[in-house]
């Protein structure tokens, strides 16, 4: 599958470099054979969001200064696992989504209409 298309069929744009996101590190949700938890859902965290995935043992707020990872806040960007954010949507919790920064390997698990009642740039 090719690295660089959203799940609108455009040119995958970057999700964020600040904080520096992507199961490659690179700014973009690519995925491949290595990212087992396809990261590829361009999220935009929420507190709703940032409480239930500590609740779930993925602490994302709390700073990691061992993995040089500052803690995520409400209004950062990141590139999530697309099977998190459908059990947080399933719990009414799902964070908004960057359409156009989400890739197209995300249809496999989650729907298109789904993203699209959380995106913030349909």
């Amino acid at each position: 599958m090719d690295p660089s298309i959203n799940v609108l069929g455009g040119p995958l744009e970057p999700c964020s470099t600040s904080p520096m996101t992507g199961f490659y590190r690179n700014g973009c949700c690519d995925t491949g054979a290595a990212d087992m938890g396809r990261h590829t859902v361009c999220a935009l965290m929420t507190a709703e969001f940032l409480a239930l995935s500590k609740y779930l043992g993925n602490d994302l707020s709390s700073p990691r200064p061992e993995y040089g990872f500052a803690g995520l806040k409400p209004g950062d960007r990141w590139c999530l696992c697309a099977t998190r954010f459908l059990q947080a949507a399933e719990e009414g919790a799902a964070p908004h989504v960057r359409l156009k920064a989400t890739h197209l390997a995300t249809l496999d698990i989650v729907p298109l209409e789904l993203l699209k009642a959380h995106a913030v740039d349909a």
